[in-house]
């Protein structure tokens, strides 16, 4: 057979010194030491800066570095296993929960969470706000979505702002038969707010999931939930599963 327009292709320089990069990480640094400065890393390997940005960027993308304010680049610690979705009837906030409630406000939503959980564009809907802490660790924020009409008994005399708030939201919604849920995992590259929560630089990569949760026969509450990408590796339980799709899909974040 003929060779291929795409076999054809020649290497890019950046994936050339990604992958000498990655043997020179296995053979000289260790977890958590501090790379040399970007000046310094493209004189030893005779590229443009430039290129060295793309390869380290490649690098922390793949979770083998990672960028912290103050300190710089560190080579990365082995991601941790982070089990999503074991259960595929359960509400959020019920025992067993690793998410921990810090705050929940009443607003109206992102245009594509409004579009998802089928409310008016202007329509308030509560906002619980929570972290996931994995072995000592902050890995990820969530941002659950709940539609009024699911907590209708909800009581703003009982529990006005913060966590009691949250709590209050997650109790309510559990009142209801939950019917099931779905998720999506998609990659993505942290926000201002993500990156502030998770104590990234703006722009690292992130996995987001997004999981919809069913009762009487529609969307009662939506969950957006970011893990940081170089310490996490997203585990599935044998209700789990990861669905591909052909098309791109519009997420709500």
């Amino acid at each position: 057979m003929g060779t291929t327009q795409l076999e054809s292709v020649p290497e890019p320089k950046y994936w050339h010194l990604r992958t000498v990069l990655s043997e020179a990480l296995d053979s000289e640094f260790t977890v958590g030491e501090i790379l040399p400065n970007e000046r310094d890393l493209a004189a030893r390997f005779g590229v443009a800066r430039a290129t060295l940005r793309q390869a380290l960027e490649q690098l922390e993308l793949e979770g083998r570095l990672q960028r912290r304010r103050g300190v710089g680049t560190t080579v990365a610690p082995p991601r941790m296993g982070v089990a999503v979705g074991p259960d595929q009837h359960v509400w959020p906030g019920m025992p067993g929960d690793d998410w921990q409630p810090a705050d929940c406000t009443l607003a109206a939503p992102p245009a594509a969470v409004a579009a998802a959980l089928e409310t008016g564009r202007d329509e308030a809907v509560h906002t619980v706000r929570s972290t996931r802490t994995t072995h000592g660790q902050l890995v990820a924020a969530e941002l659950l979505y709940v539609p009024q009409a699911s907590v209708p008994d909800l009581s703003a005399i009982d529990a006005p702002a913060g966590p009691a708030r949250a709590r209050a939201v997650l109790r309510e919604l559990q009142r209801l038969e939950l019917e099931g849920r779905d998720s999506a995992v998609e990659l993505g590259s942290a926000g201002a707010d993500d990156a502030r929560e998770l104590d990234r630089l703006p722009g690292a990569p992130v996995l987001v999931v997004t999981t919809r949760f069913f009762a009487a026969g529609h969307t009662a509450a939506l969950s957006v939930a970011t893990y940081r990408a170089d310490t996490c590796r997203l585990t599935f339980g044998d209700s789990g599963g990861v669905e591909i799709h052909d098309g791109p899909q519009r997420r709500a974040s």
